[in-house]
């Protein structure tokens, strides 16, 4: 009877989903939380610098592709905004610790 219901439980995780020891897949390296971190900063740089390239282009007249400009600008400003509140959720989580009593 236990036996259906860990069937039944592990029928609702999803296919892609990997939880380490029961799911070891060995094609899907480990990624430590620093690395993503420095690689989501990295996409992010290049968002802005993307945007910041394409405006300069338009206002040197290289380009009159305004809907492309615009669209740049959007994705670098909400990657940036994104960027932020992860960055606040992360320092509430770090005071939140440190509020801690041992």
């Amino acid at each position: 009877m236990a036996v259906d219901k860990i069937g039944e439980v592990q029928r609702l995780i999803p296919d892609n989903y990997s939880l380490k020891g029961i799911n070891d897949d060995k094609n899907t390296p480990e990624v430590s939380f620093g690395d993503y971190l420095k690689s989501a900063l990295t996409k992010v740089s290049d968002l802005e610098n993307q945007s910041n390239k394409l405006q300069e282009d338009f206002a040197l007249g290289k380009t009159d592709n305004i809907p492309e400009v615009l669209i740049a600008g959007e994705k670098a400003n909400v990657a940036l905004q994104f960027t932020m509140q992860i960055r606040n959720k992360i320092l509430d989580a770090y005071s939140e610790i440190m509020r801690m009593q041992i």
